[in-house]
């Protein structure tokens, strides 16, 4: 059996594929908690306005304002909706990738198993040669 894990070249590449896979993720995250905090200021913006209009102009801009900042929500709702899409996918990627390693690391962990097993087999046999060779010439 070899020294090296046969499969360390593999190992390594699904490493920083999962790697890369956590990075998506963080950023799919942090886009989805930015859209949500969009959400957030826009509607804290839209009730904080004008409670009694002055005159008939100010009432026309406060309710075309109103009607802009209502097709605004909606436009981050969706664009909300498609981050969290995104954020869940990313999170299968990355949970597929990390299954991936951990398989290559378990064959890694029994490749070390197997290989610290034949040594101490060679160990054990070399200390029964030992322990089985008699001195010559005394009498025990």
């Amino acid at each position: 059996m070899g020294r090296t894990f046969p499969l360390s070249g593999l190992l390594r590449l699904r490493e920083l594929q999962e790697s890369k896979a956590a990075g998506e993720l963080a950023a799919a995250n942090k886009a989805l908690r930015g859209g949500i905090t969009a959400i957030k200021n826009v509607q804290e913006a839209a009730g904080a306005g004008e409670e009694y209009p002055v005159d008939a102009a100010t009432m026309l801009a406060v309710a075309a304002s109103r009607a802009s900042t209502s097709g605004m929500l909606l436009e981050l709702n969706a664009l909300v909706e498609t981050l969290n899409e995104t954020a869940q996918s990313a999170g299968f990627e990355h949970q597929r990738a990390r299954a991936g390693v951990k398989a290559l690391e378990k064959l890694a962990d029994r490749h070390t198993t197997a290989l610290r097993l034949e040594d101490l087999g060679r160990e054990q046999a070399l200390l029964d040669d030992l322990g089985s060779a008699r001195p010559r010439g005394r009498n025990a």
